[in-house]
């Protein structure tokens, strides 16, 4: 069916055999040329921004400020570790000066105050829940990594542990190997004991005491030679802790506390060292010293007593006052403050004369209800 409207005329076939050539094609010398003239405007291009970068970078080393635009990027010769300005302030940078060469952390030195700073990574350290260190996360601790003298090194058998105790116990009481040789030839230089002259004395006790005597002496005349606890020489001859603390004073042998181990090690003091210094330079005699015990047994006991005494006086107010408000409250009779309890009217008190009490104040009682008031002359 034919329509009015107008079609596209196909394509006319071009002839192969036609040496005309299309008005859109170029020659192969054109096709050159342009290649040629594009070439030599990019190496222009390329020249004169090398020109610019190099005069950009001369102006900022001067200004230490930068020429570029806003959105222009920098060339990497700017940028690169080889070409580092002398003014750059990097703490990785190890000698800005000659090409820019980077340090690794550990050349870096800490501050003088962190010093003994130790950095802890908490990503490998084990969670004890109790807010302390293990010892193998804390390698820089010296009280964990000390050697503990009571444990069995690991390098030991049981045998040798044993037999390394045994030698320590005997030089620490200086007996067996370890006791101090006596000498045939020079017998007036041998230490002797002081009660019965014999040869085996206790060397611990001569080298701590300073007091040459034997085992059997010591068990003979225990008034003399017993130990006495820091606790006994407090209490019993009145001594204060620095005296008991000052060695060259009175001398003392430490031991384990028998009760808990994990407790501070006895003081033990012997017993004629420290009643020489009470008797002698302290209180003058024993009667001196039974006389200062007594008085301050009373004044222990006055104390007490006074300290009852307040107590009581503080119960009888309280008692008074609860009786009074229970009576106003069960309509007794009771009036205001100050009225007679149990009677109609006000009480008026009737004082007695003024005693001075202990503390030297003069004191005034009510002789009807007891109260007691306190006067200051002037």
């Amino acid at each position: 069916m034919a329509s009015g409207r107008p079609s596209t005329p196909p394509q006319q076939p071009v002839s192969s055999n036609s040496s005309v050539p299309p008005p859109s094609s170029l020659t192969p010398e054109q096709v050159k040329r342009i290649e040629i003239n594009r070439l030599k405007a990019k190496a222009l291009r390329d020249q004169r921004e090398a020109e610019a970068r190099q005069s950009n970078d001369a102006a900022t080393q001067r200004s230490g400020r930068s020429n570029l635009a806003a959105g222009q990027k920098r060339a990497y010769s700017a940028i690169a570790t080889s070409n580092v300005p002398a003014t750059l302030r990097d703490g990785r940078c190890k000698d800005p000066a000659k090409n820019g060469g980077f340090r690794p952390l550990d050349d870096i030195q800490p501050a003088r105050n962190f010093t003994k700073y130790v950095e802890y990574d908490f990503s490998k350290m084990t969670d004890t829940k109790g807010g302390f260190l293990t010892a193998e996360d804390d390698p820089h601790n010296k009280a964990l990594h000390a050697p503990n003298a009571e444990e069995k090194p690991a390098h030991m058998t049981l045998k040798e542990w044993e037999r390394h105790q045994l030698l320590r116990s005997l030089r620490d009481r200086k007996e067996g190997p370890f006791e101090p040789g006596l000498s045939v030839l020079k017998r007036e230089e041998n230490k002797v004991c002081r009660e019965c002259g014999s040869l085996e004395i206790d060397w611990k006790w001569d080298e701590i005491f300073g007091c040459a005597i034997c085992n059997g002496c010591k068990e003979k005349i225990p008034e003399k030679y017993s130990l006495l606890t820091k606790t006994e020489a407090r209490e019993d001859y009145l001594l204060t802790d620095p005296e008991l603390k000052d060695e060259e004073l009175l001398p003392h042998l430490q031991r384990p506390n028998p009760h808990k181990s994990t407790w501070n090690n006895m003081m033990l003091f012997l017993r004629y060292q420290v009643e020489d210094y009470a008797f002698g330079k302290k209180w003058g005699s024993a009667e001196a010293l039974d006389e200062e015990f007594n008085r301050r047994e009373k004044d222990k006991k006055k104390r007490k007593e006074d300290k009852f005494k307040s107590k009581l006086r503080e119960l009888k107010k309280k008692t008074r006052v609860d009786a009074y408000r229970r009576s106003r409250k069960a309509g007794g009779g009771g009036g205001e403050f100050g009225d007679e309890i149990g009677r109609g009217g006000k009480h008026t008190h009737t004082w007695g004369r003024a005693v001075e009490s202990a503390e030297g104040i003069e004191v005034k009682t009510c002789v009807e209800c007891g109260m007691e008031v306190e006067e200051l002359g002037f």
